[in-house]
C-alpha cells in the first residue's frame, strides 16, 4: 500500500472503529493488515503521518 492510500485506510478504521483512534502506529499497522487494508506490513512512519493527519481533521470538524 502506497502511503497515500494509508489516510484513507485509516480513517475508514477510525470511523468503523472508533476505538481505534487510541492505538500506536505499531498496533495500528496489525490492524489494518488483519483487516484487510493492507496486503502487508505498511511502514509506521508513514501510518504515524496518516493517522496525525486524520486526528487533525476529526479534531478540527468538531468531531472531538
Amino acid at each position: 500500500m502506497d502511503s497515500i492510500d494509508l489516510l484513507p485506510a485509516v480513517r475508514d478504521v477510525y470511523s468503523r472503529l472508533p476505538e481505534t483512534r487510541d492505538l500506536m502506529a505499531w498496533e495500528l499497522q496489525h490492524v489494518l493488515f488483519s483487516l484487510g487494508y493492507t496486503d502487508d506490513l505498511a511502514n509506521e512512519s508513514e501510518i504515524q503521518a496518516a493517522i496525525e493527519v486524520a486526528i487533525r481533521d476529526w479534531q478540527e470538524s468538531g468531531a472531538a
